[in-house]
């Protein structure tokens, strides 16, 4: 009786190790980046950079179509909630530019150019994440806690400007941690 509780103290003593090596470590509570999901480099490889048109598309009209419609609640910059109104609004892109005449008096005039923003201006996604490491194999487990469609603009000089759009955050708990100041990065 001796030698079998002996026995399962010392196994249950290995799977409890065994399972604690195997526990993720948090990497960090809150990372942001931009991902290109449509290539800068048409000679790269198609995968690489870059996610296929269609699904790319759809994927893109799926964020843009769904705050809109408010099927999900898109929030501002600084994590406020914003109306489905105010997503249409950032969707068209005013630029102030004077423009001289082609003739004479050769008067400025004041112009305003207004660019609509649409699924073929996203050529970038910002993902905000919390990341872990299994510290034994290295396996990584990303959680992605929000979105943002970042668009391709161009302004009334030709520069090109990245622009984030609004975020959308399908984890409602992490945002509330962030709407209560909880700091996200010790």
């Amino acid at each position: 009786m001796r030698h079998n509780l002996l026995f399962i103290a010392i196994c249950l003593g290995v799977f409890l190790s065994s399972c604690q090596s195997h526990q993720a470590e948090q990497v960090t509570k809150k990372i942001q980046y931009d991902v290109n999901i449509k290539s800068p480099n048409p000679n790269y490889d198609w995968w690489i950079q870059n996610i296929s048109g269609p699904q790319r598309e759809a994927f893109v009209r799926m964020i843009l179509q769904g705050a809109l419609d408010g099927k999900y609640q898109a929030y501002d910059y600084f994590y406020k909630p914003i109306s489905k109104n105010h997503v249409a609004q950032i969707l068209f892109d005013t630029i102030h530019k004077e423009v001289r005449e082609k003739n004479p008096p050769y008067e400025l005039k004041d112009t305003l150019i207004v660019n609509r923003i649409t699924w073929k201006n996203i050529e970038r996604l910002r993902f905000m994440e919390e990341w872990s490491v299994n510290p034994k194999n290295l396996s990584f487990t990303k959680k992605v806690v929000g979105i943002a469609p970042v668009a391709k603009i161009s302004d009334a000089s030709g520069n090109i400007r990245w622009q984030p759009l609004f975020w959308i955050f399908p984890d409602k708990d992490y945002l509330k941690k962030m709407n209560q100041n909880v700091n996200l990065n010790p």
